[in-house]
């Protein structure tokens, strides 16, 4: 009984299906985690007003944790748009143009976030 090579290595039909499908199972896990945390946070921030939530931002912990969860739900996000695209849009031309397209969306996301976050979070100490 003899099995091919790319069913014992867990290779799809495009030969990286099953690393995007774990690095979407890691982002999910990561977010389990984060997102609740993250709610939480912004609804006691929030009742402090402007400058609680900036006091809050400045926190490191907090900095950190914000910039992770908000890495994680992009990068997450990215992988779930990127499937979207590859199975439901024909078009090889528009394909390749929407997913360079969505990846560039999500690099202004991730530095703006990051930039502001750590703006604050500098600030602050300053």
């Amino acid at each position: 009984m003899a099995t091919s090579a790319k069913n014992v290595r867990g290779l799809g039909s495009a030969g990286t299906g099953t690393q995007h499908h774990i690095r979407q199972r890691v982002t999910a896990i990561a977010l389990a985690f984060l997102v609740p945390w993250f709610v939480y946070s912004i609804i006691v921030a929030c009742k402090a007003g402007y400058a609680g939530a900036l006091d809050w931002v400045a926190q490191p912990v907090n900095a950190i944790l914000l910039i992770l969860t908000l890495s994680a739900a992009l990068y997450h996000m990215r992988l779930g748009m990127q499937t979207v695209i590859e199975d439901y849009i024909a078009k090889t031309g528009t394909k390749q143009t929407l997913l360079i397209l969505s990846t560039f969306a999500v690099i202004a996301l991730f530095a703006a976030t990051i930039l502001s976050v750590l703006k604050i979070w500098i600030t602050a100490g300053a």
